[in-house]
């Protein structure tokens, strides 16, 4: 019987698979120019001029123009009022020719550690260092060896709640007094990044428990620079390509677009 130092981990590369969603994505929106005349159009709306959202709106033109989707950005200053942002919102869903939007809220990445690995410490540096290259907010949330499962748990629900929160990894292994699956459980669906990474790998994952059984075994993993980042501004082009086909579609009367 092997044991697990024998183990060898598989590695999902995001950055390779978020390229095969953006040649994807390229090919149908020629497509979609060709036949229709209609080119998906994506809008994001930033308030302030924090340096991470520039980042961030920066490397969604580039995508955009790579894949062919035209890029529309409302720059707002810091002091503008609720109504005003509200009446730019009503314009942007009232434009036939923006598909996609967000009033921009910097993506945010939590990763918990407990206690003080070299390793674990070695790949928060790494994450963070990939988080600045893209734009993403880093929140590292370092508890102690002797925290308890309750404890962690609770942390695990605090950035559950926290808007400013779009995903949560949790470093393993977790000391032995901690059920490991109890806590990987408590992520929250919507801020689980791996499920985008896994289906494209060719896993099938049925339930969030699959997820964590896989990261338990730590079967399959993604590198520091190059794993989810590259996939956010992909999945962002993504749905607004569908945005695209789905108001197309209505436009012909409900047909579905091929």
């Amino acid at each position: 019987m092997a044991s697990p130092s024998d183990h060898k981990a598989n590695i999902i590369d995001g950055k390779a698979i978020a390229q095969t969603i953006r040649n994807e994505i390229a090919a149908e929106v020629h497509q979609l120019a060709q036949k229709h005349g209609k080119v998906p159009g994506l809008a994001v709306v930033i308030v302030g001029n924090r340096k991470d959202s520039q980042s961030y709106v920066n490397m969604k033109r580039k995508a955009c123009a790579e894949v062919g989707i035209k890029s529309f950005d409302i720059d707002l200053p810091e002091q503008v009022s609720e109504a005003e942002l509200i009446a730019k919102v009503d314009e942007l869903n009232a434009n036939p020719d923006v598909h996609g939007w967000s009033v921009f809220n910097v993506p945010g990445l939590a990763v918990v550690i407990v206690g003080n690995r070299k390793d674990s410490q070695s790949y928060v540096n790494m994450k963070r260092k990939a988080c600045a290259e893209v734009g993403i907010k880093s929140f590292d949330i370092d508890l102690p060896e002797q925290v308890s499962e309750a404890e962690l748990i609770a942390k695990v629900d605090e950035l559950n709640a926290n808007p400013d929160v779009h995903g949560i990894l949790v470093q393993l292994p977790l000391p032995k007094h901690i059920n490991e699956e109890n806590v990987l459980t408590e992520i929250s669906i919507e801020k689980d990044g791996c499920l985008e990474l896994l289906s494209r790998s060719g896993i099938t994952v049925k339930g969030k428990k699959a997820v964590v059984e896989a990261c338990k075994v730590a079967g399959w993993i993604t590198p520091v620079p190059g794993g989810v980042g590259p996939m956010t501004v992909a999945m962002l082009l993504k749905n607004t390509l569908d945005g695209a086909k789905r108001k197309q579609s209505c436009d012909l009367g409900g047909h579905l677009l091929s």
